[in-house]
């Protein structure tokens, strides 16, 4: 007779499981404490102090490279189990695998710890006192470390690494979630190159794996070059051009992304430069700076290095300003931007009359008369240029 085969595509049965609802737990009806009919009562009663609060764990390691255990089972009965399996005393089961090699086992071991296995040996034919299954497709040694850990929840690391993706589809169709996060966790950390992630990948949404799907995915939008010239990315556009479209899609948008957020960064560096040249200017106007400054002030040239980064270069734009014989704006390059500075200082100053930056006061009135798209865009400008320092206004401190 033949022995039944088992498909991945045929190992899903309907399997109901409970699930612990912490929501429901947490909201449990608490009985109430009936209250003390007098303050004697209250006075009578001994309550014990409450315990001191534990302290704070500290571990070193906050992500662990291997799983927590969840079994808390002794050495001595996983080594029981393990012996169980290798001796195979008793057993009563016949796994075939592509090799026509056998792995004895226990039916009733396998049916306990996989429903998906247990359905299928109660469909088996006996044979001369023993019943068969197959599983094609995969490795001989695979299958084993597969059956050992549905024993002992025991595995060599050695094992794991040379057959992880084959024991993830074993651990998936048989619903076996303690081995399926083994697994998952051995892939995320140790696993993924740019030759294996596209296999890795396809098997994790097959698996049910969203978050190792989202690692392969980072991973490929992070070496593209590379992972594109595989054999693995040139199979998948062959066999799924859905997924292969998807994954340019976003390395394009990560692409896209990655411009958008350098594209800020060098418009904040202009607006903080921009906020730099307003303090300098300040000082400049209001306090002097080594050879430069108000009239009033006796400036020292030998004195130490301004604090204010963007002096040095206004210093000069000043003095070509004051200077320059074609000063009108439109005329002269460097007199423009300097005449631009003294309009962007006077909307950003809130003491126009006591303030003694040159033609703060002119520009003031000069705003009156400016069409409303123009104002719009100088407000757009001064908001940018405050915000680039926290929000802290420029002359608030002063």
């Amino acid at each position: 007779m033949a022995s039944p085969v088992i498909n991945s595509a045929d190992l899903s049965p309907p399997i109901e499981t409970v699930s612990w609802n912490a929501d429901t737990v947490g909201t449990l009806p608490m009985p109430e404490a009936e209250a003390p009919t007098s303050s004697s009562v209250l006075n009578s009663c001994k309550i014990p102090k409450p315990p001191r609060l534990p302290s704070k764990i500290v571990t070193r390691n906050k992500h662990p490279k291997w799983p927590p255990e969840s079994s808390f089972a002794p050495k001595e009965t996983k080594d029981m189990w393990d012996k169980l399996f290798k001796d195979a005393n008793g057993a009563d089961l016949c796994i075939f695998t592509d090799d026509k090699s056998c792995i004895f086992a226990h039916s009733s071991v396998l049916s306990i710890a996989s429903p998906v296995l247990g359905y299928c040996i109660g469909q088996s034919k006996i044979r001369h006192g023993m019943k068969y299954i197959q599983i094609p497709g995969l490795p001989h040694d695979a299958v084993r470390v597969f059956i050992r850990f549905l024993y002992s929840s025991c595995y060599e690391e050695e094992e794991l690494k040379n057959y992880a993706l084959h024991l993830l589809l074993l651990s998936h169709c048989c619903s076996v979630p303690q081995l399926k996060r083994v697994c998952i966790c051995y892939l995320e950390q140790d696993f993924l190159t740019t030759e294996n992630v596209i296999d890795t990948l396809l098997l994790a949404r097959k698996c049910d794996a969203p978050r190792l799907v989202l690692i392969c995915v980072r991973m490929v939008v992070q070496n593209f070059k590379s992972v594109s010239s595989t054999e693995g990315w040139k199979l998948m556009k062959r066999i799924y051009p859905d997924i292969e479209q998807e994954l340019v899609e976003s390395v394009v948008e990560a692409d896209s992304k990655k411009q958008e957020r350098q594209r800020k960064i060098e418009e904040k560096k202009v607006y903080t430069q921009l906020y730099e040249a307003m303090e300098a200017l300040l000082h400049i106007c209001k306090d002097g700076c080594r050879t430069i400054g108000p009239r009033d002030k006796m400036l020292k040239g030998n004195q130490i290095a301004c604090n204010f980064p963007a002096c040095k270069g206004l210093e000069a734009l000043v003095r070509h300003f004051s200077s320059c014989k074609t000063r009108v704006p439109g005329g002269c390059g460097h007199c423009k931007r300097m005449w631009q500075l003294l309009e962007l200082h006077s909307r950003m100053c809130n003491e126009p009359d006591s303030c003694k930056v040159p033609l703060c006061r002119h520009f003031k009135e000069k705003i009156q008369q400016q069409c409303k798209k123009d104002e719009t865009k100088w407000k757009l400008l001064v908001n940018k240029v405050i915000a680039a320092k926290n929000g802290s206004s420029l002359f608030s401190s002063r």
